[in-house]
């Protein structure tokens, strides 16, 4: 039995081949992979989408219209990993859109996805080896929604 990696499955109710479409709008590195749609065997309407499969930067994905019985919760999310403030700000601009904010760079998509939008230079500022240096930014984070780095970076010197 070959196994071709992983993908992610998400339950959407209708929206599946929107979301696909927007999530492509986003992630630069993406492509769209087949539509699957329902035939006369159902259970849905036949020409409606049952799934689409796409690909955000590397990242495998399913978008299957599954109906209303399960909804997406926070106990799942995508982590965006950012070189900069830049990058943060353009990924949290756009996934936040009619979407979310919540505290220390997550969020919730308009669709109801779970994000961590955060940048790689935050993991080292938060685990500095100095306990001092790593509890201000720490601190700091907490009191975030999107991660301001240069407001961590200066909490981490003790600047603020």
């Amino acid at each position: 039995m070959a196994i071709d990696g992983f993908t992610t499955c998400l339950w959407f109710d209708g929206q599946a081949e929107e979301a696909a479409h927007h999530y492509l709008s986003i992630f630069k590195n993406s492509r769209l992979g087949d539509v699957v749609r329902y035939n006369e065997a159902g259970p849905g309407t036949p020409g409606e989408v049952m799934a689409v499969e796409f690909v955000l930067n590397g990242q495998k994905f399913m978008g299957l219209n599954g109906g209303p019985q399960f909804t997406f919760s926070e106990a799942v999310s995508f982590q965006v990993r950012c070189e900069d403030q830049e990058e943060v700000d353009y990924y949290w601009d756009r996934l936040t859109d009619d979407g979310e904010e919540g505290q220390c760079g997550w969020l919730k998509d308009k669709y109801g996805v779970s994000w961590q939008v955060f940048p790689t230079e935050l993991l080292r500022l938060v685990t500095d080896s100095d306990p001092q240096k790593a509890k201000r930014a720490t601190d700091a984070m907490l009191g975030m929604r999107k991660i301001d780095l240069a407001a961590i970076r200066a909490a981490h010197a003790g600047e603020r």
